[in-house]
């Protein structure tokens, strides 16, 4: 590619940049966003090799476009650049939800809807912005495509080349499906961890708590880290399907509380063996998902 647009030049966008940078596949990548600050940083750091000064500038020539800002600026962004979006040249997304991007690029793009084929990279670090952008975040990891049924195949190939070009493994998923998925393994898992640290912070005696929590508490919490805003965003875009899985996980504890009340332990046993096992399958296929494609299962 001779030319890709990133709006949002942070973990994601600027990961993808840095990627595709290191195998030679994109000669100019252009940053947008909104923080002055972060542009320059990412100049700076050679993230980017030009600050987009307007979406019209921008877009000019542009073989690719990303968007990696919070979900809830995807109908703002792509308002701004469909006037200017010219024949050939793609959109993509890296949203945590699908289905309101969906609805934000048909209203914002129109009749030009067939350029946008939606996508989201399953890679972050509860770290952001520029400097936490690496190389290699997408190696080996999963990258889903929603296609829509406007979408070009060439196209829908055009996008899906540049994430294996980072190294990430293609899947494809209707956003429906995408978004009842990532309710469960993801919306929820963060809404949990913001929960816990927000319960334990506001307790009278918070810093004696902090003081004694290990490795546990922080691989538990890991991801209450991440950006507020990004997934303040991601929960209200997918809440019915964010709902139904916090209800399933309300009816989980409320069982679990009657198990503990009751003194009940061969079914809290029961209940942990059924999770560990889970588990432990779950482990097992993703570092097999995940080996490099010349290495067998016993190197």
């Amino acid at each position: 590619m001779n030319k890709i647009v990133i709006f949002g030049v942070g973990l994601i966008g600027g990961s993808f940049a840095r990627a595709l940078k290191q195998v030679g596949a994109v000669g100019t990548v252009v940053g947008m966003g909104r923080s002055p600050q972060s542009m320059a940083r990412a100049l700076e750091l050679g993230i980017i090799d030009e600050i987009g000064s307007d979406p019209a500038q921008a877009l000019d020539g542009a073989d690719l476009v990303l968007l990696a800002a919070p979900v809830a600026q995807t109908g703002a962004i792509l308002a701004s650049i469909a006037p200017h979006l010219q024949p050939g040249t793609i959109v993509t997304d890296a949203g945590s939800t699908k289905s309101d991007v969906v609805a934000a690029a048909r209203a914002a793009l129109g009749d030009k809807v067939a350029q946008f084929v939606p996508g989201h990279p399953i890679a972050g670090r509860e770290t952001n912005g520029p400097d936490a952008a690496i190389v290699d975040l997408y190696r080996g990891k999963k990258v889903v495509l929603t296609p829509l049924v406007e979408n070009a195949a060439a196209d829908v190939a055009k996008v899906a080349g540049a994430w294996r070009a980072c190294g990430a493994i293609l899947h494809t998923l209707t956003a429906e499906e995408h978004d009842k998925v990532f309710a469960a393994v993801s919306h929820l898992p963060h809404l949990l961890a913001f929960a816990l640290v927000d319960d334990i912070a506001n307790k009278p005696h918070a810093p004696l708590l902090f003081q004694y929590a290990a490795s546990g508490f922080r691989d538990f919490t890991r991801i209450a880290g991440s950006s507020p805003e990004m997934w303040r965003d991601i929960s209200l875009a997918n809440q019915p399907a964010l709902l139904h899985e916090l209800d399933a996980y309300l009816a989980q504890l409320t069982s679990l509380r009657a198990h503990l009340a009751t003194l009940d332990g061969a079914a809290i046993e029961t209940v942990y063996a059924s999770a560990q096992h889970a588990r432990q399958q779950w482990i097992e296929a993703i570092e097999a998902a995940e080996l490099p494609a010349s290495a067998s299962p016993t190197e």
